[in-house]
């Protein structure tokens, strides 16, 4: 196996698992002899590890249809058969079940699901139902759309995601709207914040090996911020959303060894705006992906009033890859487990959807 596929698999072991340097490196070491079989077997185990929602053994999907047939059909919505099969299936099964059941009523789930739920409970159902790229590529359009962007949502998919994610919701704007993702990107975002995140949304193939040593990218961040009279942002966006996650983890490190502040506290003191979340997300991305959701969740539960649209996204799109390690996360920062907090702001059958997705912690 070539060092660019060990290299590609690197970046996503790190996108997956909140660890260290040093922790990656002993990863690393124990997979060089491994052949390329057994390194896809440790990957599918690695992405699947940490979700909250697992594959359901002995799954029939004639069974689930014809349980959600007679929720749907029935005198009255049966609302706990719904959270239950929805909750307690893997997306590719209810791909299945979404599938089977179209084939056996001529009708979609996910129009059956529209017509008898309302409000957060459809919208968190109807997520469920869809697939994860088409899901993020429907995020992306909603904020879009209308008078004025959505920053906050466009900023942490793009941060977020990986690579391959990134990828296949391309692919997916692509396939529903007929048109390039990046293109209509570019009517929606300006100025360095825009740049910034065309970058990271546009995925390069690789995120190439770079000629640069990582003490030579960080000495031109901090002389690009904190050295230099005003901020030369452009070299901030350039190495921040150029490089992979391997390369900015060892160019943070290296950054505190020079300067007496983190990258993050300079980016705050050096930048504002859209362009400094977006920043900050990014660099928030590379140490630990799971401590960002984390924070935006709390973030989203407090004060008066739940961002239930910020909920949805992340309980949804996180269930199957991290939200275990979300739920560690949240608890180390905010001293309450995030199950508990859900129990406190969200309630009826949207918050009984949340917390079958989230679990108890054990």
């Amino acid at each position: 196996m070539g060092n660019l596929h060990r290299y590609k698999i690197k970046e996503r072991i790190c996108k997956l698992l909140p660890i260290d340097n040093r922790c990656l490196n002993r990863v690393l070491n124990g997979i060089q002899n491994m052949s390329e079989m057994q390194l896809v077997r440790l990957l599918r185990k690695v992405s699947s590890a940490r979700g909250t929602v697992k594959d359901k053994a002995n799954f029939k999907v004639d069974e689930d249809v014809s349980a959600l047939r007679k929720a749907i059909e029935g005198l009255g919505t049966t609302e706990k058969t719904l959270i239950d099969v929805l909750t307690q299936r893997s997306s590719a099964q209810r791909q299945l079940i979404a599938k089977a059941y179209e084939k056996a009523t001529g009708r979609t789930l996910i129009d059956d699901l529209k017509g008898d739920t309302r409000g957060d409970f459809e919208d968190v159902l109807v997520a469920l139902v869809t697939p994860p790229a088409l899901y993020d590529c429907q995020e992306v359009i909603k904020a879009m759309k209308g008078a004025g962007t959505t920053e906050s949502t466009l900023t942490e998919i793009f941060a977020s995601r990986s690579n391959k994610q990134i990828r296949e919701l391309s692919e997916a704007y692509l396939a529903k709207t007929g048109r390039a993702m990046i293109h209509d990107l570019q009517s929606e975002v300006s100025g360095d914040y825009g740049k910034a995140l065309l970058i990271l949304a546009e995925v390069y193939v690789v995120q190439q090996y770079y000629t640069h040593t990582f003490s030579e990218s960080m000495q031109a961040l901090y002389e690009a911020g904190e050295k230099k009279w005003g901020t030369d942002e452009g070299k901030f966006i350039d190495i921040l959303c150029h490089r992979s996650v391997p390369q900015l983890r060892q160019t943070l490190i290296e950054y505190k060894n020079i300067s007496k502040k983190t990258l993050q506290e300079s980016i705050k003191s050096e930048m504002s705006g859209n362009l400094e979340k977006l920043l900050v997300a990014v660099v928030k991305c590379v140490q630990n992906v799971p401590a960002y959701l984390a924070e935006r969740l709390f973030k989203s539960m407090k004060g008066a009033g739940t961002t239930e649209c910020t909920l949805t996204r992340i309980f949804v799109s996180r269930s199957e890859i991290d939200l275990i390690d979300i739920k560690v996360e949240y608890k180390k920062l905010f001293g309450c487990s995030l199950y508990s907090q859900l129990e406190s702001e969200v309630s009826g059958d949207y918050g009984k959807t949340l917390k079958c997705l989230c679990g108890q912690d054990e």
